[in-house]
């Protein structure tokens, strides 16, 4: 059973992981794969509104995705883009990343090996990885300018696009986990956690919450 005070703790971590950052045009696009088709649809309305001109779709499969994008998210991401109208030509793939420092890694290195020069990326997430995928970026990437951004919905709206409130309140606990213990393994840059926000991640561990969870190194 999810509870009132559930919801509002998840409410807490989803509004934390918004960056809110000004939409303006990038070198690229990269989305960062998940279970989330909305990564795609929103890179694909991007390119279509001229704010970059080359989407690079990262990820391998996961355990929540190897059965509902078997061929990897990568690739379910560029067909998708490619029905809603992006040009094949736009687009590259890279289905090896397996986390999102990889992803970060590895669409950095295709994006090299075709001599692309990047000043700015347009980093396409879930809506609640925002922050997390942009701490990321600034570790591994600093010297390219950053623009984190997702599909604009609610909490509520999320829930039901997904049909699975507890695999989200999971995931946002998870993200939150993340950008709390791995700046100390540097895997991407250091931000202050309000307290209330400290507050609600403990109690959805307590709670129960915890799938997505990593051991602490």
């Amino acid at each position: 059973m999810i509870t009132a005070q559930n919801w509002a703790d998840a409410q807490q971590l989803w509004d934390f992981q918004q960056m809110h950052h000004e939409l303006r045009p990038c070198s690229v696009a990269i989305g960062l794969g998940s279970h989330d088709l909305g990564v795609a649809e929103v890179a694909a309305d991007l390119y279509q509104r001229g704010m970059v001109p080359l989407i690079v779709f990262t990820g391998a499969t996961s355990r929540t995705t190897h059965e509902r994008m078997p061929r990897g998210e990568a690739e379910h991401y560029r067909e998708r883009a490619v029905d809603l109208g992006v040009p094949d030509s736009a687009i590259l793939v890279e289905t090896q990343a397996r986390n999102t420092g990889e992803n970060i890694r590895f669409s950095r290195s295709l994006l090299e090996e075709r001599n692309l020069p990047v000043e700015s990326v347009l980093l396409v997430s879930k809506p609640y990885e925002e922050r997390r995928a942009y701490a990321t970026t600034r570790k591994i990437w600093p010297e390219v300018d950053v623009v984190s951004v997702s599909t604009s919905m609610t909490l509520g709206e999320y829930v039901d696009s997904i049909q699975d409130s507890r695999l989200v309140f999971d995931m946002l606990v998870g993200a939150q986990q993340r950008l709390m213990i791995y700046p100390q393994q540097e895997f991407l840059i250091h931000q202050d956690i309000p307290t209330g926000v400290s507050e609600a991640y403990a109690r959805l561990c307590s709670d129960g919450f915890t799938s997505r969870l990593v051991a602490a190194q």
